[in-house]
């Protein structure tokens, strides 16, 4: 590996259709000779989200992470480190799986609720996979700056992603959810 794509978003091609990273976007927050660890920014999940709204009384919206260990919780959280237990991902976010103490913070209003993302599951790669899928342009990668991690993006950030890279992006992002319609 003579490169890490950590920190940097992965947009998915038309060419990934019918599964959870279907038009994805994807944060890199991990990537080394062992592997590649991220999240998907853009796929709410409406019935996870139903569910924290009975248990917390307030509306918590859950993202799909990725496929993998979905009954595992994360937290991208933006400012002050309300845990001793994270990893920065930027100077103004930071990932933690620390559910009491982040709770604790929303509930006693030190952290709103606003600077929150919750995920369930995460995206994951073995040694090399991320590299093979990257030469095989099912990722395209891309630097993104003032990209605030924590506020509540859906299909239209893989889309105006697209937009903004120009050129043959256009197309992808104007093509049909299902590409074979086109």
């Amino acid at each position: 590996m003579n490169y890490s794509y950590k920190g940097k978003i992965l947009i998915s091609t038309p060419d990934i259709s019918g599964d959870i990273f279907s038009r994805s976007v994807v944060l890199i927050i991990e990537h080394n000779e062992q592997g590649a660890f991220g999240l998907i920014l853009n796929k709410k999940n409406e019935n996870m989200s139903s569910k924290l709204l009975d248990i917390f009384g307030f509306q918590v919206a859950v993202y799909d992470g990725g496929p993998v260990e979905n009954d595992k919780i994360f937290f991208i959280c933006k400012g002050e480190k309300v845990t001793d237990s994270y990893s920065e991902i930027t100077e103004d976010f930071y990932l933690t799986e620390d559910i009491e103490n982040v709770v604790a913070a929303m509930i006693d209003l030190r952290l709103p609720i606003n600077d929150v993302k919750v995920f369930s599951g995460y995206t994951g790669w073995g040694m090399q996979q991320l590299d093979g899928e990257l030469l095989r342009k099912v990722w395209t990668p891309v630097d993104v700056y003032n990209l605030d991690y924590t506020s509540p993006n859906d299909q239209n950030l893989w889309k105006n992603i697209m937009q903004n890279l120009g050129g043959e992006y256009l197309l992808w992002a104007n093509a049909p959810q299902d590409v074979s319609m086109n």
